[in-house]
C-alpha cells in the first residue's frame, strides 16, 4: 500500500468536495453544500497566502484531506494554524491514516515557523475529541461564537 501526503491541485476538488460531504454530515454546525464547499477549496488553491490543502493518498487515490489556514496571532507575535477540515474517507478510517496527515500538517506548520494550531471539533464527536487530544491537543477556556454576515 502506497502512501502520499501532497498538497491539492485543481483535479483533486472534486474529491474533495466529496470528503467535505462526508465531514459536513457529521458536523451539527455545517450541512454540504457542493458548490460552496468547491467555491472555499478554490478560495485555498488561488490564494496560498490564506493557507493549504494537504491531501493524503492511498495508493494514488485520494482517500483524507486537511485544510491548513494561515492567519496572524497578536498573543504569538507571529503566524499561527488554523487547522480545519480533517477527514478520512470512512473505507480508510482506523487504518492510523489521520494520524499521519495530522502529523505530516503540524510537521510542515512547524517548518513554517507557526507556533500555534488551532483547531474546531464537534463537542459531541467524541472519537475526534480522543484521537486531537492523542495526538496533544489540549482544550482551550475560549469559547467559539458565531455571527453569519448573509
Amino acid at each position: 500500500m502506497n502512501i502520499r501526503i501532497d498538497f491539492a491541485t485543481t483535479a483533486d476538488l472534486p474529491q474533495l468536495a466529496d470528503l467535505l460531504s462526508e465531514l459536513f454530515a457529521l458536523e451539527s454546525d455545517f450541512t454540504p453544500e457542493r458548490d460552496k464547499q468547491l467555491r472555499g477549496l478554490r478560495l485555498i488553491l488561488d490564494e496560498p497566502q490564506l493557507g493549504k490543502l494537504f491531501v493524503l493518498r492511498v495508493d494514488g487515490k485520494v482517500a483524507g484531506m486537511a485544510n491548513a489556514l494561515i492567519t496572524v496571532s497578536t498573543a504569538e507575535g507571529g503566524k499561527v494554524l488554523l487547522l480545519e477540515d480533517v477527514i478520512v474517507s470512512r473505507a480508510h478510517r482506523g487504518g492510523g491514516y489521520g494520524r499521519k496527515l495530522v502529523e505530516h500538517v503540524l510537521a510542515w506548520a512547524k517548518r513554517q515557523g507557526m507556533t500555534r494550531v488551532t483547531l474546531l471539533a464537534d463537542r459531541d464527536n467524541a472519537p475526534a475529541l480522543d484521537f486531537y487530544r492523542v495526538l496533544g491537543f489540549e482544550g482551550s477556556h475560549m469559547t467559539v461564537l458565531r455571527k453569519r454576515l448573509d
